[in-house]
Formats: C-alpha cells, sequence, structure tokens
C-alpha cells in the first residue's frame, strides 16, 4: 500500500492540503523510491491536494487527451483516439500510441509506468464525467495492486481511494468522510469509525462512515478499497 501520500493526505488540518507544507518539499516519496501521476482525461484537480500531486509529481504520464490540460507531461500514451494533432506533430518524441483494445488508456499508461521503473502511481483526473468510466477505473485500482504489484493511490478533488488488504491502520481526523469497498472479504472488523465494520456484500453497504479520530483501523482476511475525504462534514 502506497504510504507516504496516503499519510501527508491524512495529516492535513480542514480546508488545508498537507502537501503545501510538507509533501512538495518531501517530494511525496518514503525512502528515495520514485512516483509518477498518471493524468486522465476527466475531471481535473481543482482542490489543493490533488493540484499539488501533480505539481509535485517527478514524473506525468497522459492518457491520451488529458494532455489538453497539462502542460508539464514526460509522455502521452493511449490508442490515439482523443490525442490532438499538435501532440502528434509537435512531440513525437514523447507520444506513445498503443492500439490494443483489451485495455483502457488508464491501464496502458500504467504498465509504460512500470516498465520505466516506478511501483508508485498516483491517479489524477480518472473520476467525474461519464460514470462509467469514473466506476471503471476506481476498480482498477485493486488489479494494479493485485496483478501489477504497485502501489496506487487515486486522487479526485473530494478525496482519494487507495486498496488494501488485511490488518491496516489508516491516518485519519475527526468527522472526516470514510467508505470501505469489499474486495472478497469474509471476515471484516473496524476500530476507530461511526459504525462498526462487516463483510459488506453490495458496495453500497460500506459507504458514508466518519472517522472518530485520529486513526481507524480495519481487520479482515483479504482485499479492501478505502476512500477518505479531504475536509470534515459540517
Amino acid at each position: 500500500m502506497i504510504d507516504t501520500p496516503n499519510e501527508l493526505l491524512s495529516n492535513m488540518s480542514i480546508n488545508q492540503s498537507p502537501l503545501l507544507s510538507q509533501g512538495v518539499e518531501n517530494g511525496l516519496s518514503d525512502g528515495g523510491h520514485p512516483w509518477a501521476v498518471v493524468l486522465a482525461d476527466g475531471e481535473q484537480p481543482a482542490h489543493s491536494v490533488p493540484s499539488q500531486l501533480l505539481k509535485a509529481a517527478p514524473y506525468v504520464v497522459c492518457c491520451d487527451g488529458a494532455i489538453n490540460y497539462c502542460d508539464r507531461a514526460d509522455a502521452v500514451v493511449g490508442d490515439g483516439d482523443s490525442t490532438p494533432m499538435w501532440v502528434r506533430d509537435e512531440l513525437k518524441c514523447m507520444f506513445y500510441q498503443i492500439d490494443e483494445q483489451d485495455d483502457n488508456d488508464l491501464t496502458k499508461a500504467t504498465r509504460f509506468c512500470i516498465g520505466k521503473g516506478f511501483k508508485r502511481i498516483v491517479y489524477l483526473g480518472a473520476t467525474g464525467l461519464r460514470e462509467d468510466h469514473t466506476i471503471g477505473n476506481i476498480s482498477l485500482l485493486m488489479r494494479y495492486a493485485r496483478e501489477m504489484g504497485i502501489e496506487p493511490l487515486m486522487a479526485t478533488n473530494y478525496g482519494w481511494f487507495v486498496p488494501a488488504n488485511g490488518n491496516r491502520e489508516f491516518a485519519s481526523f475527526p468527522r472526516q468522510q470514510v467508505s470501505i469497498f469489499n474486495f472478497g472479504c469474509t471476515t471484516l472488523h473496524t476500530e476507530g469509525l461511526l459504525y462498526d465494520g462487516y463483510p459488506f456484500q453490495q458496495w453500497w453497504q460500506g459507504t458514508l462512515n466518519e472517522a472518530t479520530g485520529d486513526s481507524f483501523r480495519i481487520d479482515s482476511d483479504g482485499d479492501y478499497l478505502v476512500y477518505r475525504t479531504y475536509e470534515a462534514k459540517k
């Protein structure tokens, strides 16, 4: 599980990005391990946390048309269906067209980052706009963790997702909104949340929970996805 960006995002006070003080200065790396941003073509970063993640990223890969919103991409990856012509003409050295259609552009960009040696990947612009893309992209985080062995984090303009496994403790703050999505657990217990967790059979059952202190714990026998908001519920 990606640790340092997760901790930086959690150590915020209400309405304040932790990256403004810690994250950018520290490069958001743990022990010198590199990380990259994959910028998708959905709702673009507006909140200070994803905006600072994009600004601080050591390496940025855009999925096709996302290059229209980014002025500092190191590479553009995808099938080329939404890549503007100026990228093909002016940035040929950094445009990597992958035509196969078994995977979407987010997965193609992920494989590209892995090929460059990155194991910690932050996904931005991967939600919003079309709902089917949003659901698909969020669910891919578990695939990337399970099958590709990376440590992914997806940050939106409201909060962030991380996949996890087994027994974990998560940083939080009072009244932070928390949702847990079960990916195969037959046992699941929580401490430090307003409502007790259990092995949710449907995704909606684990949503809309709330942290009661500066950390909470999940004990389980399998995989799950955790979502946390940047700001406390008013």
